[in-house]
């Protein structure tokens, strides 16, 4: 398949790589059907994220359809159209069961080195460095989906990719913003964001 890979600083190409394997029985494989580039990835590319090695496939927001499950995914089926959530979290361990998912305590195999780098652990995340678990991220053709029955949210037939690819990041960052902020109707606020 083709990849969006980090070569360097400033060094990405689109690569043909491996197409990723089932892993876990509670993986899914889902072709990428659209796919956005968020701010955040020009950290990537400027190289300021540490432990990113040459081969790596960038990108955290992307949505497709579902060509494999693994034996233990019970919500998805193969065709289901999904828009996959950036975190890759388990669902059952504390962070999860309390709607923090992004620190799930699962989600990351190297959740000791960003606790180390950064004071704190986080989930994995998809096309975002080892620090957040050396996932392949979703500018490639096909991803590899950990804990399937957690993330990926279903898509009804009718909606249009580019009317929904805005849940994989970029609508839940800032709503997680407005509801920590208790914005109430008629507030006045201002928005700025570094990502």
């Amino acid at each position: 398949m083709r990849a969006l890979v980090w070569h360097g600083t400033h060094d990405v190409r689109v690569d043909n790589v491996p197409d990723p394997k089932l892993l876990n029985p509670r993986d899914a494989i889902v072709r990428v059907t659209s796919t956005a580039i968020c701010g955040s990835d020009l950290h990537l590319y400027d190289n300021y994220i540490p432990t990113l090695q040459k081969g790596d496939i960038l990108g955290h927001e992307f949505m497709g359809e579902v060509v494999e499950t693994g034996p233990e995914v019970k919500n998805l089926r193969v065709g289901d159209r999904v828009a996959i959530p950036f975190t890759i979290s388990c669902g059952s361990c504390f962070f999860c069961t309390s709607d923090l998912w992004s620190l799930c305590d699962n989600g990351n195999p190297n959740a000791e080195m960003a606790e180390t780098m950064w004071g704190f652990s986080t989930a994995g995340m998809f096309g975002y460095s080892h620090l957040t678990g050396g996932y392949a991220g979703g500018q490639a053709e096909y991803v590899r989906v950990p804990y399937a029955d957690v993330g990926p949210i279903k898509i009804p037939d009718g909606l249009p990719d580019d009317k929904v690819l805005f849940l994989t990041d970029i609508f839940p960052t800032g709503f997680m913003a407005a509801e920590n902020c208790n914005i109430q109707p008629g507030d006045t606020i201002a928005v700025w964001g570094c990502g």
